[in-house]
């Protein structure tokens, strides 16, 4: 399929050895959250209000808070472990392979991408639905619901077993997914779950896949490296032609 490529071998297992931006992404996550946690059930109100700062909040977003959209990503509910352990366990299942294939640097453009992109359609939606635009949305599953959609667009014969026990592949399992996350927004059914944010997620996801920007195929370190060579030689050149002015010995 234009855009992407497949990987049609069937496997039957997830994650393996945990890779190294994977790794990242669920130590930051959980040291946020036990952070979080500890604030929220020891009263400690001056911190709270950080991660409330922290939070997607689409009043805030539009007034400037242009941070939002990236930081709420790392924040989880903390008034239970559910939602981080559910968004933990689907990052690592999901996410280990395609930065296996793709690498720790486009894999976290994927997933911020994702991320970011699904803050901003759920802020756009918000606004556009007449919804609640004071109310603070957070959790990476924004980020997660592009990873899976990914998964099973290049894994699509992976098998996924549902509650442990009906196995199905993992293109069936996405569109599953898919179509919840869509038919969720559309019915505004809220229950404290941004379903906006999670369609958002795929939408971005697939777009990324299809038609990924080019600047995200440049190597941004090495072209600073080669920025800094070019500056330096200009520099030393600058200073060879006020030398020769200058006349005087030379000594090798």
């Amino acid at each position: 399929m234009g855009g992407y490529t497949q990987y049609s071998r069937v496997q039957f297992g997830f994650g393996g050895i945990v890779p190294q931006g994977i790794k990242l992404l669920l130590i930051s996550n959980s040291v946020i959250f036990v952070i979080y946690f500890l604030c929220y059930h020891t009263g400690i109100n001056s911190l709270l209000w950080v991660f409330h700062f922290l939070s997607l909040i689409p009043d805030w977003v539009v007034r400037g808070a242009l941070w939002q959209p990236f930081t709420y990503l790392f924040l989880h509910s903390p008034t239970g472990f559910g939602h981080i352990l559910v968004n933990m366990l689907m990052l690592w299942m999901f996410g280990s392979d395609l930065e296996r294939d793709w690498g720790k640097r486009r894999f976290f453009h994927f997933y911020f991408v994702c991320g970011v992109g699904a803050g901003l359609l759920d802020v756009t939606a918000r606004f556009a639905m007449g919804e609640n635009t004071a109310g603070a949305t957070i959790g990476a599953s924004g980020a997660i619901y592009g990873v899976l959609l990914a998964f099973g667009l290049l894994y699509p014969n992976r098998t996924i077993y549902v509650f442990l026990m009906f196995p199905i592949p993992a293109r069936i399992f996405v569109l599953i997914m898919g179509v919840i996350a869509f038919l969720s927004a559309v019915a505004g059914s809220g229950g404290g779950i941004a379903h906006y944010a999670h369609l958002g997620g795929m939408v971005f996801g697939y777009f990324y896949l299809r038609h990924r920007p080019r600047f995200l195929n440049i190597d941004w370190m090495e072209s600073y490296r080669r920025w800094q060579i070019r500056r330096a030689r200009r520099r030393f050149q600058v200073y060879m032609k006020k030398r020769n002015g200058r006349g005087g010995d030379w000594v090798n």
